[in-house]
């Protein structure tokens, strides 16, 4: 079976885990073709893997910017004249309103025929989208137009705050399947289609490979680990606060930070002016393998956010015995068992915050403790292999299924 993965952009230092999904789903025997909407940028490449699918990866609007390329694909497109009528007619019953928005989904419209010709080329049988916005309203409109089906993986929080915007139902009901990430995002699927349709939506996880992960010595520096990106959303100005609180008692603490992001400059300032210069490590983004070195020297990750899914990040630092401290929302109970794994705290608060941080730093034993528990949650329910395993049988047992 040969399988098409799209998504916005791929590869992203970000989006490590669809990168491993792919290479999960290669070892267990489907053919995998990647698709990326635009060209990721060359500091997304942070290591060999994706510099490899990068180099492999099929990039649609560059191709569909080529005038030549784009007619001969409509004109193939036309041949099938009920199918290219279907799909328009679909672009434009699922357009949100206004003239913007209008041409925004002409342009999906163009895309598709690109996609779906290289789809054809390739043999492809089943076209698979990560993340439910743009690249999946392009996912939508090609399968209807090449008679590809296709499914999405399903994340939030992002496409939960707009789902009448990127016609959530709509994608649901021309989906074969639906992978969503956690229980959480499947009931707020359930929230936004029709419940005929609730049957094909299935809990996947995104995982991690525990073996790449290990504790090692830790540093003799109190040191607390962010990985993600350098946005509002992320709560580091919430952070910043809480570290200010427990430096009076961990005066060597440190902070690194990961990633990068629209806001970095922003946040490298507001160090400067809350005095926490010598307490923060700007760091930018890393690899796969020197996020791993850094999480293996680490005595706590910490991930303030305001709104996430289910972050692959906090199963890595899970999978290397670190304990970890996040906000109580969405999805992230069903993967931080407070208290046994983790803490959990509001989101936005700073005293919680500061407390949880205070102490673990306090108390060696009780951070081995979670750290063990945690990892042991990971091998068992979010191990990229297993839950690949589940993908699999999913393409397999929907390409039988007729509409």
């Amino acid at each position: 079976m040969k399988v098409a993965y799209l998504t916005g952009e791929y590869p992203r230092a970000t989006d490590t885990f669809i990168l491993r999904e792919v290479q999960a789903l290669r070892k267990q025997g489907l053919e995998i073709i990647t698709c990326s909407v635009r060209t990721t940028s060359v500091e997304h490449h942070v290591g060999p893997e994706q510099k490899a699918e990068a180099a492999a990866t099929f990039n649609v609007l560059a191709a569909a910017r080529r005038p030549l390329r784009l007619l001969l694909s409509h004109t193939k497109a036309m041949r099938q004249p009920r199918r290219y009528l279907r799909a328009l007619r679909l672009a434009l019953r699922t357009s949100p309103p206004g003239l913007r928005n209008h041409v925004y989904q002409m342009f999906y419209f163009l895309e598709a025929a690109v996609l779906a010709e290289h789809l054809r080329k390739h043999d492809v049988d089943h076209l698979h989208n990560h993340i439910a916005s743009s690249s999946c309203t392009l996912a939508m409109i090609s399968s209807a137009m090449s008679g590809i089906p296709y499914s999405f993986t399903l994340h939030g929080p992002g496409i939960f705050f707009e789902p009448v915007h990127w016609r959530l139902d709509a994608k649901i009901e021309t989906a074969k399947f639906v992978s969503c990430i956690s229980y959480f995002c499947r009931a707020q699927a359930m929230l936004f289609s029709a419940s005929p349709h609730w049957g094909k939506l299935h809990i996947i996880h995104c995982g991690v490979e525990p073996e790449r992960y290990s504790p090692g010595p830790r540093s003799d520096r109190p040191t607390l680990l962010f990985v993600g990106r350098l946005a509002a959303v992320k709560g580091l100005p919430v952070l910043f606060e809480a570290l200010s609180l427990i430096i009076k008692d961990h005066p060597s603490a440190l902070l690194r930070l990961i990633g990068d992001g629209p806001e970095r400059g922003k946040l490298e300032s507001l160090a400067k002016e809350m005095g926490l210069i010598d307490h923060i490590e700007f760091c930018g983004y890393r690899s796969q393998s020197e996020v791993a070195e850094a999480l293996s020297k680490t005595d706590v990750f910490v991930l303030p956010s305001f709104a996430e899914g289910v972050p692959v990040v906090l199963m890595e630092a899970m999978a290397s015995e670190v304990p970890v401290v996040t906000s109580r929302i969405a999805g992230v109970p069903e993967l931080v068992d407070d208290g046994v794994s983790g803490i959990l705290v509001p989101p936005g608060a700073v005293a919680p915050l500061s407390d949880a941080l205070d102490s673990l730093l306090k108390n060696a034993s009780l951070r081995e403790d979670m750290g063990r528990a945690g990892r042991e949650k990971v091998k068992r329910e979010f191990s990229t292999e297993s839950e690949a395993e589940k993908l699999k049988r999913l393409f397999e047992h929907y390409s039988s299924v007729k509409n």
